[in-house]
């Protein structure tokens, strides 16, 4: 009897890794005897995550092509044949039952080679606004998976099915906010390295003190590059404010908050959803805006708030966080809308369409 072997291709970050992990515990619950394997780069948190999730990782030459360094578009250039044709004896040596890409450097060369050769291919896309890769790949493969539906126009394919974000199972079951001391509740992020823009502009607004520090209590993740400098500035706060370089229990303190300060990564977003939270959303720019077109579909159904970068400043972000403070039907109202958008057990729901 041959072996039932998954291959789940893509990383980089964190928002393509864990869906993935996911979508791998899923395969396994579903059936014990399938086979996953991770195919990805060297220069992704893949080569961190992966081996110590216990699946076996597999690295192939690829790199970023929608970047502004012509120097870094050439030698991406010269690694994508290699990928490919590391990808086809990969793919000849594991034949897999199906492979799928979950976004990352690795994931368009392995999921192209794939299709070509006649494998069961998907992919599965994140954002409102799907990357370059996922575009182009989505008229190669048997089926798309998606998180926003804004992403259907996108995608050239005539299988296309909404599942949602496959999220750890801890996030999964969700929760309500377990602590009751009259504070209001805000949580910062920007992402497991942290966001300057983030944190300087929320160290500016507290530091600046005022009515808007009363009776608040402040969890501030900052990363490592900016760890040092911004939590010796809550040191001697004349209110409760706690700083972490990273913080491992992220369910622990999405049950704490009323609001999230963050991003507007899908992962980010999908998790506000599970735990009902209202997020402020300050999208990392980019080529093709995909965090902004994810803030803007919750925006759009009254679900979050937005700030753009380059109008974020210490005055709109306290605006934006007392607007919500101070009205408690207005943020009940955006607690419903935001959960409306979270698509539970996305990652059996992608499990089941792989093992049909």
């Amino acid at each position: 009897m041959s072996t039932k072997r998954v291959i789940i291709a893509g990383g980089g970050t964190g928002g393509h890794i864990y869906p993935g992990i996911a979508i791998a515990r899923a395969l396994q619950k579903m059936d014990p005897t399938v086979e996953v394997h991770f195919v990805g780069t060297s220069q992704g948190l893949e080569k961190k995550i992966v081996p110590r999730e216990g699946f076996p990782l597999h690295l192939i030459e690829s790199g970023k092509l929608n970047v502004p360094s012509l120097s870094r578009k050439i030698k991406t250039l010269f690694k994508i044949p290699v990928g490919l044709w590391q990808s086809v004896r990969l793919l000849w040596q594991l034949k897999p039952l199906y492979v799928i890409g979950v976004g990352g450097y690795a994931s368009g060369p392995f999921v192209l080679a794939a299709s070509i050769i006649g494998f069961n291919t998907a992919v599965w896309e994140p954002n409102a606004m799907p990357g370059m890769a996922n575009r182009l790949l989505s008229r190669f493969v048997d089926k798309c998976f998606v998180v926003f539906n804004e992403a259907r126009q996108f995608l050239k394919s005539d299988n296309i099915i909404q599942t949602g974000m496959p999220v750890r199972e801890e996030i999964e079951k969700g929760g309500h906010r377990t602590d009751s001391d009259g504070l209001f509740h805000v949580l910062a992020f920007g992402g497991s390295q942290g966001a300057r823009a983030i944190n300087y502009c929320l160290r500016d607004a507290l530091n600046g003190g005022g009515e808007w520090t009363k009776d608040i209590s402040v969890v501030h993740q900052l990363g490592s590059l900016d760890f040092a400098e911004v939590s010796a500035k809550y040191k001697n706060a004349p209110f409760k404010v706690e700083a972490h370089e990273f913080i491992f229990d992220m369910p622990k303190y999405y049950q704490w908050a009323d609001i999230i300060i963050c991003r507007g990564g899908a992962s980010s977003l999908a998790e506000a959803a599970a735990f009902g939270i209202i997020p402020i959303v300050i999208p990392l720019p980019a080529a093709d805006d995909h965090q902004q077109k994810n803030a803007e579909s919750l925006v759009a159904r009254n679900a979050g708030r937005m700030i753009l970068q380059k109008d974020l400043t210490p005055e709109r972000l306290i605006s934006e966080v007392q607007s919500l403070r101070h009205d408690k039907a207005l943020r009940d109202q955006m607690v419903q809308n935001i959960k409306s958008f979270y698509i539970p057990q996305a990652a059996t729901t992608i499990a089941k369409e792989i093992l049909q």
